[in-house]
């Protein structure tokens, strides 16, 4: 891959995109993880306002402390950077409270931890419409169009996607390119949703390395019986997660009316 080149294009392309809409930066929820990270430096490197948010709900330590120093690097590096921190864990836990109570079981934790995503989405348009911003993305390829590991208007509600077109691999060669610190570029990839330490691979059952091999696979048009061993496992994993969220990857069905009912 030609990183400097792809960097120069998104920015180019985000640039374009502000210009056409009319609006005067982005706005990124910081993680302390990798995709965040990248998202907002590319961001940054356009020269419109960006806004770094940190939106925490019962976060743990290490990725607080890594996406505070990832927001105070871009700001020292880029005067057109911003920060703000809105801490949601009241406004959680005043959830959790409010409806009716459960047993503890993986539905109810999955639920709730799309809640999380869908509480930090509704903060971020909340500053987006305070200073018309665009809500920018940070998904990346296997994600989104992958295995569809992303919360359904909540992470997934975004106005663009600067990364959707990059596998994992390749987030990880512009984070070296834009010196996205090390702590984030070793720390192990999670979406932070569950207030513990489990790691996307924990959830998944397979590393990103992995998912994309297995991405690339079904692209090529393979099938589950030409594998065996490990191969056949994560492949089984892909497609049983690609065809599980494809709701996720593809537009909100419409219910079109027969003409001669109207």
């Amino acid at each position: 891959m030609q990183t400097k080149e792809v960097i120069d294009h998104i920015v180019n392309w985000l640039k374009d995109y502000a210009a056409n809409a009319k609006m005067n930066g982005f706005v990124v929820g910081i993680s302390g993880g990798i995709d965040s990270a990248v998202v907002s430096s590319l961001c940054a490197k356009t020269g419109l306002r960006t806004l770094c948010i940190e939106l925490p709900i019962h976060q743990s330590q290490d990725q607080v402390t890594r996406a505070r120093e990832h927001i105070e690097g871009l700001k020292k590096k880029f005067a057109n950077v911003s920060d703000l921190e809105v801490d949601l864990t009241k406004t959680f836990d005043t959830f959790t409270k409010s409806v009716p109570d459960a047993e503890e079981s993986p539905k109810v934790q999955l639920s709730l931890a799309n809640v999380r995503a869908r509480l930090r989405m509704t903060t971020l348009y909340y500053f987006a419409g305070l200073h018309n911003y665009l809500v920018a993305g940070t998904g990346n390829k296997v994600e989104d169009f992958g295995v569809g590991f992303f919360t359904k208007y909540g992470d997934g509600g975004v106005d663009l996607s600067p990364i959707a077109d990059l596998l994992k691999s390749e987030v990880y060669e512009l984070a070296r390119e834009l010196e996205v610190s090390n702590s984030i570029v070793t720390a192990a990839p999670t979406d932070g949703l569950f207030g513990d330490s489990r790691s996307d691979e924990d959830q998944i059952g397979a590393s990103y390395d992995e998912l994309e091999w297995a991405m690339q696979q079904a692209e090529a048009g393979k099938n589950e019986e030409e594998f065996t061993g490990r191969e056949k496992e994560v492949f089984s994993i892909y497609q049983s997660r690609h065809r599980a969220n494809k709701h996720k990857m593809v537009p909100i069905p419409v219910c079109e009316i027969p003409v001669h009912l109207k």
